[in-house]
Protein backbone atom coordinates (compact mmCIF):
# COMPACT_ATOMS: atom_id res chain seq x y z
CA UNK A 1 0.00 0.00 0.00
CA UNK A 2 2.82 2.37 0.89
CA UNK A 3 4.58 1.54 -2.39
CA UNK A 4 1.39 2.44 -4.30
CA UNK A 5 1.06 5.72 -2.39
CA UNK A 6 4.71 6.53 -3.09
CA UNK A 7 4.26 5.79 -6.79
CA UNK A 8 1.27 8.15 -6.94
CA UNK A 9 3.01 10.87 -4.93
CA UNK A 10 6.07 11.08 -7.22
CA UNK A 11 4.16 11.96 -10.42
CA UNK A 12 2.00 14.41 -8.46
CA UNK A 13 5.05 16.12 -6.98
CA UNK A 14 6.68 16.21 -10.40
CA UNK A 15 3.59 17.79 -11.97
CA UNK A 16 3.44 20.43 -9.24
CA UNK A 17 7.12 21.24 -9.73
CA UNK A 18 6.64 21.52 -13.50
CA UNK A 19 3.63 23.79 -13.12
CA UNK A 20 5.54 26.00 -10.68
CA UNK A 21 8.49 26.16 -13.07
CA UNK A 22 6.26 27.18 -15.98
CA UNK A 23 4.40 29.77 -13.89
CA UNK A 24 7.62 31.31 -12.55
CA UNK A 25 9.21 31.35 -16.01
CA UNK A 26 6.34 33.09 -17.77
CA UNK A 27 5.84 35.53 -14.91
CA UNK A 28 9.50 36.54 -14.96
CA UNK A 29 9.54 36.58 -18.76
CA UNK A 30 6.54 38.92 -18.88
CA UNK A 31 8.12 41.27 -16.35
CA UNK A 32 11.48 41.35 -18.12
CA UNK A 33 9.87 41.92 -21.52
CA UNK A 34 7.98 44.88 -20.09
CA UNK A 35 11.14 46.22 -18.43
CA UNK A 36 13.07 45.75 -21.67
CA UNK A 37 10.39 47.68 -23.57
CA UNK A 38 10.54 50.51 -21.02
CA UNK A 39 14.32 50.69 -21.38
CA UNK A 40 14.00 50.73 -25.16
CA UNK A 41 11.53 53.62 -24.89
CA UNK A 42 13.92 55.49 -22.59
CA UNK A 43 16.78 54.95 -25.02
CA UNK A 44 14.64 56.23 -27.90
CA UNK A 45 13.62 59.31 -25.93
CA UNK A 46 17.28 60.03 -25.14
CA UNK A 47 18.15 59.53 -28.81
CA UNK A 48 21.11 57.32 -27.95
CA UNK A 49 23.77 56.81 -30.66
CA UNK A 50 24.12 53.48 -32.54
CA UNK A 51 27.26 52.59 -30.60
CA UNK A 52 25.08 52.10 -27.50
CA UNK A 53 23.65 48.95 -29.10
CA UNK A 54 27.07 47.30 -29.25
CA UNK A 55 28.01 48.41 -25.73
CA UNK A 56 24.71 47.22 -24.25
CA UNK A 57 24.88 43.91 -26.10
CA UNK A 58 28.45 43.37 -24.91
CA UNK A 59 27.42 44.06 -21.33
CA UNK A 60 24.52 41.60 -21.62
CA UNK A 61 26.87 38.92 -22.97
CA UNK A 62 29.19 39.41 -19.99
CA UNK A 63 26.25 38.95 -17.62
CA UNK A 64 25.06 35.82 -19.45
CA UNK A 65 28.44 34.14 -19.65
CA UNK A 66 30.14 35.12 -16.41
CA UNK A 67 27.54 36.33 -13.88
CA UNK A 68 24.37 34.35 -14.56
CA UNK A 69 25.95 30.87 -14.08
CA UNK A 70 26.99 31.89 -10.56
CA UNK A 71 23.66 33.41 -9.55
CA UNK A 72 21.03 31.35 -11.38
CA UNK A 73 20.23 29.32 -8.26
CA UNK A 74 19.73 32.33 -6.00
CA UNK A 75 17.56 35.42 -5.74
CA UNK A 76 20.45 37.44 -7.15
CA UNK A 77 19.86 35.69 -10.47
CA UNK A 78 16.56 37.56 -10.85
CA UNK A 79 18.36 40.90 -10.67
CA UNK A 80 20.91 39.66 -13.21
CA UNK A 81 18.08 38.74 -15.59
CA UNK A 82 16.58 42.22 -15.23
CA UNK A 83 20.05 43.68 -15.76
CA UNK A 84 20.74 41.86 -19.00
CA UNK A 85 17.24 42.31 -20.43
CA UNK A 86 17.34 45.99 -19.48
CA UNK A 87 20.67 46.39 -21.27
CA UNK A 88 19.39 44.65 -24.39
CA UNK A 89 16.25 46.77 -24.35
CA UNK A 90 18.28 49.96 -23.93
CA UNK A 91 20.52 48.94 -26.81
CA UNK A 92 17.43 48.39 -28.95
CA UNK A 93 16.54 52.09 -28.78
CA UNK A 94 18.94 53.31 -31.53
CA UNK A 95 17.73 50.54 -33.86
CA UNK A 96 14.09 51.47 -33.33
CA UNK A 97 14.87 55.14 -33.90
CA UNK A 98 16.51 54.19 -37.19
CA UNK A 99 13.35 52.42 -38.33
CA UNK A 100 11.21 55.32 -37.16
CA UNK A 101 13.00 57.45 -39.78
CA UNK A 102 11.26 55.40 -42.48
CA UNK A 103 7.97 56.56 -43.90
CA UNK A 104 6.09 53.64 -42.34
CA UNK A 105 8.53 52.96 -39.51
CA UNK A 106 5.87 52.80 -36.82
CA UNK A 107 3.92 50.23 -38.79
CA UNK A 108 7.04 48.13 -39.37
CA UNK A 109 7.85 48.09 -35.66
CA UNK A 110 4.29 47.24 -34.62
CA UNK A 111 4.07 44.50 -37.27
CA UNK A 112 7.38 43.01 -36.15
CA UNK A 113 6.20 43.14 -32.54
CA UNK A 114 2.89 41.50 -33.39
CA UNK A 115 4.56 38.85 -35.55
CA UNK A 116 7.00 38.04 -32.77
CA UNK A 117 4.13 37.65 -30.32
CA UNK A 118 2.22 35.34 -32.67
CA UNK A 119 5.29 33.16 -33.26
CA UNK A 120 6.13 32.89 -29.57
CA UNK A 121 2.61 32.31 -28.30
CA UNK A 122 1.85 29.82 -31.07
CA UNK A 123 5.00 27.72 -30.68
CA UNK A 124 5.24 27.86 -26.90
CA UNK A 125 1.51 27.19 -26.56
CA UNK A 126 1.81 24.21 -28.87
CA UNK A 127 4.67 22.71 -26.85
CA UNK A 128 2.79 23.30 -23.59
CA UNK A 129 -0.51 21.79 -24.71
CA UNK A 130 0.81 18.80 -26.66
CA UNK A 131 3.65 18.10 -24.19
CA UNK A 132 5.68 16.69 -27.08
CA UNK A 133 9.38 16.10 -26.48
CA UNK A 134 11.41 18.31 -28.83
CA UNK A 135 14.75 17.45 -27.25
CA UNK A 136 15.80 15.81 -30.53
CA UNK A 137 16.08 19.33 -31.98
CA UNK A 138 18.97 20.25 -29.67
CA UNK A 139 21.79 19.04 -31.90
CA UNK A 140 20.31 20.48 -35.09
CA UNK A 141 19.69 23.84 -33.45
CA UNK A 142 23.21 24.15 -32.08
CA UNK A 143 24.76 23.26 -35.43
CA UNK A 144 22.44 25.72 -37.17
CA UNK A 145 23.31 28.41 -34.63
CA UNK A 146 27.05 27.93 -35.18
CA UNK A 147 26.59 28.06 -38.95
CA UNK A 148 24.61 31.28 -38.52
CA UNK A 149 27.42 32.88 -36.52
CA UNK A 150 29.94 31.96 -39.22
CA UNK A 151 27.63 33.33 -41.91
CA UNK A 152 27.18 36.60 -40.00
CA UNK A 153 30.92 37.03 -39.56
CA UNK A 154 31.54 36.26 -43.25
CA UNK A 155 28.88 38.72 -44.36
CA UNK A 156 30.51 41.48 -42.32
CA UNK A 157 33.27 41.37 -44.92
CA UNK A 158 31.28 40.33 -47.99
CA UNK A 159 28.34 42.71 -47.43
CA UNK A 160 25.94 40.72 -49.63
CA UNK A 161 22.35 42.04 -49.21
CA UNK A 162 20.75 38.74 -50.23
CA UNK A 163 22.87 36.88 -47.69
CA UNK A 164 21.78 39.32 -44.99
CA UNK A 165 18.12 38.60 -45.76
CA UNK A 166 18.76 34.85 -45.76
CA UNK A 167 20.51 35.12 -42.38
CA UNK A 168 17.55 37.01 -40.89
CA UNK A 169 15.12 34.37 -42.18
CA UNK A 170 17.33 31.61 -40.81
CA UNK A 171 17.52 33.34 -37.41
CA UNK A 172 13.72 33.35 -37.21
CA UNK A 173 13.54 29.64 -38.02
CA UNK A 174 16.29 28.62 -35.60
CA UNK A 175 14.99 30.78 -32.76
CA UNK A 176 11.51 29.37 -33.37
CA UNK A 177 13.05 25.94 -32.95
CA UNK A 178 14.67 27.05 -29.69
CA UNK A 179 11.25 28.18 -28.39
CA UNK A 180 9.88 24.69 -29.02
CA UNK A 181 13.01 23.11 -27.55
CA UNK A 182 13.16 25.27 -24.40
CA UNK A 183 9.43 25.01 -23.68
CA UNK A 184 9.53 21.26 -24.19
CA UNK A 185 12.43 20.97 -21.74
CA UNK A 186 10.36 22.71 -19.08
CA UNK A 187 7.38 20.43 -19.66
CA UNK A 188 9.38 17.20 -19.80
CA UNK A 189 11.86 17.83 -16.99
CA UNK A 190 14.91 18.78 -19.04
CA UNK A 191 14.98 22.25 -17.47
CA UNK A 192 14.29 22.87 -13.78
CA UNK A 193 15.64 26.41 -13.36
CA UNK A 194 13.18 29.15 -14.26
CA UNK A 195 15.91 31.79 -14.52
CA UNK A 196 17.73 29.82 -17.21
CA UNK A 197 14.43 29.12 -18.95
CA UNK A 198 13.48 32.80 -18.89
CA UNK A 199 16.78 33.92 -20.40
CA UNK A 200 16.58 31.30 -23.15
CA UNK A 201 13.06 32.32 -24.16
CA UNK A 202 13.86 36.04 -23.94
CA UNK A 203 16.85 35.69 -26.26
CA UNK A 204 14.75 33.78 -28.79
CA UNK A 205 12.03 36.45 -28.70
CA UNK A 206 14.59 39.26 -28.98
CA UNK A 207 16.32 37.73 -32.00
CA UNK A 208 13.05 36.96 -33.78
CA UNK A 209 11.94 40.58 -33.30
CA UNK A 210 15.22 42.00 -34.63
CA UNK A 211 15.15 39.68 -37.65
CA UNK A 212 11.52 40.50 -38.44
CA UNK A 213 12.38 44.18 -38.24
CA UNK A 214 15.14 43.68 -40.77
CA UNK A 215 13.00 41.72 -43.20
CA UNK A 216 10.02 44.07 -42.93
CA UNK A 217 12.30 47.09 -43.24
CA UNK A 218 13.75 45.77 -46.48
CA UNK A 219 10.52 44.64 -48.09
CA UNK A 220 8.13 47.21 -46.69
CA UNK A 221 10.24 50.15 -45.64
CA UNK A 222 9.51 52.53 -48.47
CA UNK A 223 10.87 56.00 -47.86
CA UNK A 224 10.14 59.24 -49.59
Amino acid sequence: MRQFQSAVARPTTSALATNKLIKNTYTLLSMTLLFSALMAGLSMAMNMPPMVNLIAFGGAIVLIWFVLPRTANSTAGIFVVFGLTGLMGFGLGPILNMYMQLQNGGQIISTALGGTGVIFLGLSGYALTTKKDFSFLGGFLMVGFLVLILAMVANLFLQIPAASLAISAAVIMIMSGFILYDTSRMVNGGETNYIHATVGLYLSIYNIFISLLHLLGVFGGGDD
